[in-house]
């Protein structure tokens, strides 16, 4: 483990990194509560509408993650990242102004929705390829673990400030407290010294340029053919399937056949909660203890059964048995989130962070809204208590693709692949373990969301 001199507490970029997101991502908590309460009281809004809107926030992140990746591979991280805070901040700021000329509509929710779904696609994109870069290889995952500790405390406490905020001064001027978080954010990223050398673009032996689909298309092989990013993919992805698939039916299982209201239902979540920012806090020491690879494994295994909690939970016992539930995957949805990424962005060269980031997250998220529509549809012709058996059971199984894959014998992380390879071989052997001991992840669903954010 790196020694106290070497403490990224004491590393100014990191540090000014880490507060910038900090601030972000307690903000986002204001607009994730206050966009909808405006859709729902300000505005009025059929149940259609205000389903839309939801439906139009998560679009760019199917339409436009696997082009960011191209981008981000192609630029410079570091502005992307300024770019994408002032536009979000930007366009929250429209909606407070037209509140306050009474011109507010749900068209207007519905743009800026788009265009912060938009500049956030590339915002995450470009944050977790633009981390190995500002720290060394041996700190990524102490990195990840601190920034993953600042999104856990903002889904536990964020939330009631959020409320308090919103029932002082309404929702609409709420939603400028995120839009000032952004700006915040962007200062203290244009506040980063260290140089971030300009990526160079690929040619062909005419001195043309790789195009988009080129590009995307490498980046979709890159996985597809990494020993270990391949399984994290399908771990990942099957994991968000079935746990959508628990999300889209949990609440109205709770409220319907469990009597749930909604202070208990906030209580359950809370407390659960704890268990992702638990989980941020020793991510890092249990994947030295155990190795990198066990951990992932083993953090799977955990975080897929807990919603049997809830499965088999008796009606007069579901409080603590829900609570336990989300508890329990959120500790291991934690500590598997910053293990494998801090995995993938360990063993990728920087010249295809960015398209791997952005294939991960396509493929990954792309299971989200699946799961949710099968959960539904299960949920009216089966029951939602046979719903939450099917999502409970299919959760037992995401651990074994790392399981059956190199990556359950990986202890120390392994050395990254050249720049120069990147599409390694199908048939390829896992790339080399460093001797080093060194070693190397939100919250949109209410219940868990093993994989990346």
């Amino acid at each position: 483990m790196a020694d106290a001199s070497r403490s990224l507490l004491r590393h100014r970029d990191f540090v000014k990194l880490w507060t910038a997101e900090t601030i972000s991502v307690f903000g986002t908590q204001i607009t994730f509560l206050a966009l909808p309460l405006i859709a729902a009281t300000t505005l009025n809004v059929t149940p259609f509408e205000f389903g839309l809107l939801g439906a139009i926030e998560f679009l760019p992140f199917i339409l436009l993650s696997l082009p960011a990746g191209v981008w981000v591979d192609r630029l410079r991280r570091r502005p992307i990242l300024i770019a994408s805070d002032v536009v979000r901040a930007i366009a929250l700021l429209s909606i407070p102004i037209a509140f306050v000329f009474d011109a507010l509509t749900i068209w207007q929710l519905y743009l800026v929705g788009f265009i912060n779904g938009c500049a956030t696609v590339f915002f995450d994109v470009a944050y977790q390829s633009y981390l190995p870069s500002l720290v060394d290889r041996d700190q990524i995952i102490d990195g990840n673990s601190k920034l993953e500790t600042s999104r856990s405390a903002a889904q536990i406490v964020g939330p009631g400030i959020a409320g308090f905020l919103i029932g002082a001064i309404t929702a609409p001027i709420a939603i400028l407290v995120d839009s000032i978080s952004f700006l915040v954010s962007a200062v203290f990223m244009v506040a980063i010294r260290r140089h971030e050398e300009k990526p160079e673009r690929q040619v062909d032996e005419h001195g043309r340029g790789a195009s988009m689909r080129s590009e995307i298309a490498a980046g979709l092989r890159y996985v597809g053919r990494h020993p270990y990013l391949r399984s994290i993919a399908a771990t990942t992805g099957s994991s968000n399937f079935f746990s959508n698939m628990l999300a889209s039916v949990l609440l109205l299982f709770l409220v319907r056949e469990r009597a749930f209201s909604p202070e208990l239902l906030g209580l359950a979540f809370s407390i659960g909660a704890f268990g992702f920012l638990i989980g941020a806090l020793v991510a890092g020491r249990i994947g030295v203890r155990f190795g990198v690879g066990p951990t992932i494994v083993g953090s799977a295994f955990a975080f897929g059964p807990s919603a049997l909690l809830v499965a088999v939970a008796p009606p007069d016992l579901a409080f603590p048995f829900v609570a336990t539930s989300i508890f329990v995957g959120g500790l291991g949805g934690a500590v598997y989130n910053i293990n494998q990424l801090s995995l993938r962005q360990a063993i990728t060269p920087q010249s295809m962070q960015g398209r791997m980031n952005a294939t991960m997250r396509f493929i990954v998220w792309g299971t989200i809204p699946i799961g949710a529509i099968v959960g539904g549809f299960l949920g009216g012709v089966i029951g939602l208590h046979a719903t939450i058996w099917v999502a409970a059971i299919g959760g037992m199984f995401v651990f074994l693709p790392v399981l059956l894959s190199p990556v359950r014998s990986l202890g120390a992380m392994p050395e990254p692949i050249e720049d120069g390879a990147t599409s390694p071989s199908r048939d390829a052997a896992p790339p080399t373990e460093s001797a080093d001991d060194g070693l190397v992840a939100a919250g949109r669903q209410p219940y868990l969301e093993a994989g990346e954010e």
